[in-house]
């Protein structure tokens, strides 16, 4: 790890030549929270300075999660203030995220749920190792994807897809993932990181001052187009927290039960 890029041991980040390699470290689940959340808009921005960066590769720790998203302990109580500050966190980092001016790429090595396929999401390219899946379970919980997950993923795969996997609480797999355009290529259990270094490496080779103009022209449109979707995200999940169904839903996945619903 490069501490002077990365201020959390919950990211990992090592360089090679062009290309900036940061793992999701905090076992056992790779979950996100304020520490990580904040590290990650640091480390996007501090890559961005170093202009001899043209590539990001994300993976999660380990070999059975990517990410399995938000630690839901931070919605236990019901508080809104924390409820706030988690959501305008995960805002922060994952838009800092879609926005980096080199090619970030997701090796999803694992289940990537939640707040964990919404990081999948703010990358440009997704490679899905053949035993990842993938969901945005939070209505399961009495919460909702606050950190781009209704806009990003209806952006990718359109409503549909984005129905299912949202208002039924669908789980796809990496075939079904591919197929509907989330992800760009299956490779075997374990080979995901190798691959999207061997993609990175592909970026290395062409102008770095044309990719950064071609991906600022590439975002423009849905990064416009999304961002007052983006802010009521946020606003109604922190509307969500305190409600009767949040802390049931919430509490009864921390407690292994079924919940029951108002």
């Amino acid at each position: 790890m490069m501490k002077a890029i990365s201020p959390t041991e919950k990211l990992l980040v090592e360089v090679r030549d062009h290309i900036a390699v940061l793992t999701i470290n905090n076992p056992p689940a790779n979950t996100w929270d304020r520490e990580s959340l904040a590290g990650l808009k640091t480390i996007i921005h501090r890559l961005d300075s170093m202009r001899d960066i043209t590539a990001l590769v994300i993976h999660g720790q380990g070999e059975k999660f990517f990410s399995a998203g938000a630690d839901l302990k931070q919605f236990a109580s019901g508080d809104k203030v924390t409820a706030a500050e988690v959501a305008r966190l995960f805002g922060e980092a994952f838009e800092a995220l879609a926005q980096f001016e080199g090619v970030a790429i997701a090796a999803v090595n694992g289940y990537a749920m939640g707040g964990g396929l919404e990081c999948a999401l703010a990358c440009d390219i997704r490679i899905f190792e053949t035993h990842a899946q993938v969901a945005l379970p939070e209505a399961k919980v009495g919460l909702l994807p606050c950190a781009g997950g209704t806009q990003r993923l209806s952006w990718l795969v359109g409503e549909g897809w984005t129905s299912r996997l949202i208002l039924c609480g669908e789980r796809i797999s990496a075939d079904t993932a591919e197929k509907i355009g989330l992800a760009q290529e299956i490779v075997p259990k374990g080979q995901a990181l190798e691959q999207a270094i061997l993609l990175a490496t592909q970026v290395a080779q062409q102008s770095p001052d044309a990719i950064r103009s071609c991906k600022s022209l590439m975002i423009q449109a849905r990064e416009h187009a999304i961002s007052a979707g983006l802010k009521s995200e946020r606003t109604l999940f922190v509307d969500l927290i305190g409600e009767q169904n949040q802390l049931e839903g919430t509490n009864a996945f921390l407690e292994k039960r079924s919940p029951v619903w108002q």
